[in-house]
């Protein structure tokens, strides 16, 4: 039987650091929302089936936007921790017809500026645990205090910057997140669930444009690199 490809696209978070008065996601960059730059780079990528978005339960944003009637796209209710949106969002998948042995890519809302040239070479460089893109360290590393006082410089060789989409099979990531969640161990991405029940899932290097929208200054950076790709 053939496996298909799916995205859970976390997107109930609130974007505090923003400080604006709407979640970042909803934030505009060149006429459109940085969610909508976003799902649209993913609806591009002909290997992807469906879409899960989580969100707010009273979101009242996304109704508004045309891409809430798009066929590829199925929202569910997101929870108060991202971890919880993509088991969320997991579960929606099972629940309308995927296979626990499909695969999942789980990418921030946040990072509009993915390309389908990182898309492709996730999923052909995928092992059997799955893949996440990645960005080698290439500075020199710093340990502080909470003072901000430097301790020691950190070794980079072989230190990565994690980025998304984060990919495995559904049903692996599910158990492993579940795992997670008994076991009481924090989940910081869907990376570190699969870790921590011994898998190991490549790092593949990805392009720097795929940045993360955090704060007030990452708009301008997306403009640049959004504007160059159209």
């Amino acid at each position: 039987m053939s496996e298909s490809l799916f995205a859970v696209v976390p997107a109930a978070g609130i974007g505090s650091r923003m400080q604006a008065d709407r979640p970042k996601q909803y934030l505009t960059i060149l006429d459109q929302t940085i969610l909508e730059h976003t799902l649209n780079c993913l609806l591009g990528f002909l290997p992807l089936n469906k879409i899960i978005l989580p969100i707010a339960k009273h979101d009242p944003y996304f109704p508004l936007l045309p891409l809430a009637q798009h066929e590829k796209i199925v929202t569910c209710e997101g929870g108060a921790e991202r971890f919880e949106s993509v088991l969320n969002g997991l579960n929606q998948l099972l629940e309308i017809g995927a296979s626990e042995n499909d695969w999942v890519m789980v990418h921030d809302v946040a990072r509009p500026c993915i390309t389908h040239k990182d898309l492709e070479t996730l999923f052909a460089q995928r092992n059997e645990h799955g893949a996440i893109l990645g960005m080698q360290v290439r500075d020199t590393m710093k340990r502080c205090d909470d003072r901000g006082r430097i301790l020691k410089t950190v070794e980079r060789e072989h230190l990565w910057h994690a980025l998304t989409p984060q990919l495995a099979r559904i049903g692996l990531l599910k158990s492993s997140i579940e795992t997670c969640i008994t076991d009481q161990h924090g989940i910081t991405d869907e990376a570190s669930a699969l870790e921590y029940c011994g898998y190991q899932p490549l790092m593949v290097a990805g392009l720097p444009s795929n940045i993360k929208v955090t704060r007030p200054d990452d708009l301008a950076i997306a403009h640049t690199f959004l504007q160059e790709n159209t």
